[in-house]
C-alpha cells in the first residue's frame, strides 16, 4: 500500500501546486501518496466531479527546491500532458 503524505511532505509542493493552478485554476490536490518502490510522488487531483492521477519522480521534485528553470520546465511538461489527457480524467 502506498504511502499517503501531507503536502508538507512533499518537496517543492507550493511550485507544483503553483503549476497546477497555471493549467487550470479549477484543479485541487485532492490527496498525495509517496511510492517507495518507484521513488515517485502520485498526486490526487480533481476537478469538478473527475479524477486525475499524476506521478512526479522526488529527484524532479528535490531539484526544483532551488528553483531550477530548466526542471520546472520538466515539471510543466509532465503535468501539462498529463492534465491535456481526457483518459486521465475518470469520473468519480
Amino acid at each position: 500500500m502506498d504511502r499517503q503524505v501531507t503536502k508538507h511532505e512533499v518537496p517543492s509542493y507550493e511550485i507544483v501546486e503553483e503549476k497546477i493552478r497555471e493549467i487550470d485554476a479549477s484543479i485541487i490536490v485532492l490527496r498525495i501518496f509517496y511510492i517507495f518502490m518507484q521513488i515517485v510522488y502520485k498526486f490526487q487531483l480533481i476537478k469538478n466531479d473527475k479524477l486525475c492521477t499524476v506521478e512526479i519522480p522526488r529527484k524532479l521534485l528535490e531539484g526544483l527546491e532551488g528553483r531550477n528553470p530548466i526542471l520546472e520546465e520538466k515539471l510543466t511538461e509532465i503535468l501539462d500532458s498529463s492534465l491535456q489527457q481526457s483518459e486521465c480524467w475518470v469520473k468519480v
